[in-house]
């Protein structure tokens, strides 16, 4: 595992889950870029631009390959955006020097933002999709631990004041359905 294949805060090492780490990595948003440049590759060809299936094929060999960009790649874009001072354009030059035949339609009619937008929703689906994930998990374990406490007596409160009486499996429940 490489610094590229996880996200970094002074927070995230305490409240962030490895998988939402990996989300947010560096490393799975450029793979996300090449993988949105591969999918309008291949439609400019279906369509009859001037983009050639040897072209969509060298692009595709390349984002497609196991593991997607490598610690390499993401040097060499690093050293093209200190020389171009532009994020997208140092990654459209790296994916360029790995696939040469695509180089030339790689980001074709399109601008930074459409590849940066559309990453940043898939990754934020894919955050929301984990997230869901998890709290589906929550949501069945309390299930089953106010099933196990459902006759345990407990103090209620209602505005954060002492009321009456009620079950640890009831509290469960609520909590459960304020996630649900």
């Amino acid at each position: 595992m490489s610094a590229y294949d996880t996200y970094t805060s002074p927070l995230a090492t305490r409240n962030a889950s490895p998988e939402m780490l990996r989300l947010w990595s560096a490393r799975h948003k450029f793979n996300t870029w090449r993988r949105i440049w591969l999918a309008v590759a291949e439609a400019q060809h279906e369509l009859g631009l001037p983009v050639t299936k040897e072209q969509v094929e060298d692009l595709r060999a390349v984002v497609n390959r196991p593991g997607g960009i490598t610690d390499e790649e993401m040097k060499a874009a690093e050293k093209y955006e200190r020389e171009l001072r532009h994020d997208v354009m140092a990654h459209v030059h790296a994916l360029g020097d790995s696939c040469p035949k695509a180089k030339g339609i790689i980001h074709l009619g399109m601008t930074s933002q459409d590849v940066v937008c559309n990453a940043d929703i898939i990754v934020l689906n894919q955050a929301n999709d984990l997230v869901n994930t998890k709290i589906s998990g929550v949501i069945s374990r309390l299930s089953s631990f106010g099933d196990r406490h459902r006759a345990m007596p407990t103090l209620g409160f209602t505005h954060y004041q002492p009321a009456q009486p009620v079950t640890v499996g009831r509290r469960a429940c609520g909590w459960a359905y304020d996630l649900a």
